[in-house]
């Protein structure tokens, strides 16, 4: 599977982005599909995640300001991120996964200056 992100960028705190990512597959509805970011000198972390089914699970830190949803016709899944804060600058990067089977895109850089 391949995955290309879209739509990160330089925004001021309180903004909105919204990155999508792009699966080359068919089979793109059996996946889990994942949002992680890594900033510099961090390890990379899950910011949140969406079954095959539609069931979403968030970090702590994006609950109430990010929203995940895929659209399995199009192959494709969304990050709406709201009221960026200077703490969510990081490189994105897009995750489907299916029991052993673990994909990456090459990420997308959102930086949200204060």
């Amino acid at each position: 599977v391949q995955l290309v992100e879209s739509g990160g960028g330089l925004v001021q705190a309180g903004d909105s982005l919204r990155l999508s990512c792009a699966a080359s597959e068919s089979t793109f509805s059996i996946y889990t599909m994942g949002w992680y970011r890594q900033a510099p000198g961090n390890q990379r972390e899950l910011v949140a995640s969406i079954t095959s089914d539609g069931t979403t699970n968030y970090a702590d830190s994006v609950k109430g300001r990010f929203t995940i949803s895929r659209d399995n016709a199009k192959n494709t899944m969304w990050l709406q991120m709201n009221s960026l804060k200077p703490e969510d600058t990081a490189v994105y990067y897009c995750n489907a996964r299916r029991f052993v089977w673990i994909y990456w895109g090459q990420g997308t850089q959102v930086t949200v200056s204060s």
